[in-house]
């Protein structure tokens, strides 16, 4: 269990540092419409990670005490995504369209970059 709550501090870490890097893009490079639609799908995608860890939290609790659980929130995260894309089409002019739908999926690659970095340091 230690383990795993280090694996998720590490990439929490990674998603406030990425955060942080948007927030500076869209507020010192002449494509801020770019950024921000990068930085709200990351930051849905930064609520997604941690609902998912969450859940999976308490996925493993429950295995532990063997007792069943609800599920790990897919409807959830889908319905925070779906979200985030009619904010961007609802304002068009702050957001881009296809920024919002990359930073959806930034969380999937900081885990994969975190457990390939992980697997080397072993």
């Amino acid at each position: 269990m230690q383990q795993y709550e280090h694996m998720v501090t590490r990439q929490r870490r990674w998603m406030l540092f990425l955060l942080a890097l948007l927030v500076l893009g869209a507020g010192f490079t002449p494509y801020p419409r770019i950024f921000l639609g990068l930085l709200l799908g990351t930051v849905i995608s930064f609520y997604n990670l941690w609902l998912m860890q969450r859940k999976i939290m308490q996925l493993g609790q429950a295995a532990v005490e063997q007792r069943s659980t609800r599920g790990i929130g897919s409807f959830s995260r889908l319905a925070a995504a779906a979200a985030a894309v009619l904010i961007a089409l609802q304002f068009e002019e702050y957001f881009h369209i296809i920024g919002v739908l990359i930073g959806l999926m930034t969380s999937y690659v900081v885990i994969m970059i975190d457990f390939a970095l992980f697997r080397l340091k072993d």
